[in-house]
C-alpha cells in the first residue's frame, strides 16, 4: 500500500469573534498556489488508479481540486479526526492500491508519528505538504518505509 498524507494549504484565518464555521475557511491566494505546485509533483508521480480521500472543510476541497481528478469527500477526516481511525478508513497496511487522504493537523502529524513508531506523537506537517509512506511485506513482516516528504516551497 502507498498512503500519501496531504496536509491542506494555507487558509485564510477564522475572524476572532467571528460566528463562522472552521469548516468554511477557504485557501488564499497563496495557499491556491501551493496546492497547484504539489498537485503538479503529485500526478506526476501517482498511478491513475488512486483513491482520493478529502476532508468536508472547504480548505481541503480546494486543495485536493488542484489535482483535477475525482475524489470523495469522507466527513470523519473533518478537523479533529482519530489518527487509528483513518488508518483504518484506508485499511492500512493492508489496502492494495494507493490512498491521497487530504486532511488537517494535528490528525495528520499523528498518523505519521504512529507509522514511523512514535506513537501518541503529534509530528508538524507543514501546510501544503505531502508524506509518502509504503508498505512493504518482508519475510520478517511488514514495514512501513517513508519514501517522500515534499513541500510547495521545495518543488
Amino acid at each position: 500500500m502507498n498512503l500519501i498524507l496531504w496536509r491542506h494549504a494555507a487558509a485564510e484565518d477564522l475572524p476572532s469573534g467571528d460566528s463562522g464555521s472552521d469548516l468554511d475557511r477557504a485557501l488564499t491566494k497563496r495557499g491556491q498556489k501551493q496546492s497547484e505546485i504539489m498537485a503538479a509533483w503529485l500526478n506526476a508521480r501517482l498511478p491513475a488508479d488512486c483513491d482520493f480521500l478529502v476532508s468536508p472543510a472547504v480548505r481541503t476541497r480546494q486543495t485536493a481540486d488542484a489535482l483535477e481528478r475525482r475524489y470523495r469527500v469522507v466527513p470523519a477526516l473533518a478537523p479533529g479526526a482519530d489518527a487509528a481511525e483513518l488508518l483504518a478508513l484506508v485499511n492500512w497496511p493492508d489496502n492494495r492500491r494507493t490512498v491521497v487522504v487530504v486532511g488537517h493537523q494535528p490528525t495528520l502529524g499523528a498518523v505519521a508519528a504512529v507509522l514511523l513508531g512514535d506513537a501518541g506523537a503529534v509530528w508538524s506537517i507543514k501546510k501544503g505538504a505531502a508524506w509518502w509512506f509504503a508498505n512493504r511485506d518482508r519475510e520478517e513482516g511488514p514495514h512501513c518505509v517513508l519514501r517522500a516528504v515534499m513541500t510547495p516551497d521545495l518543488v
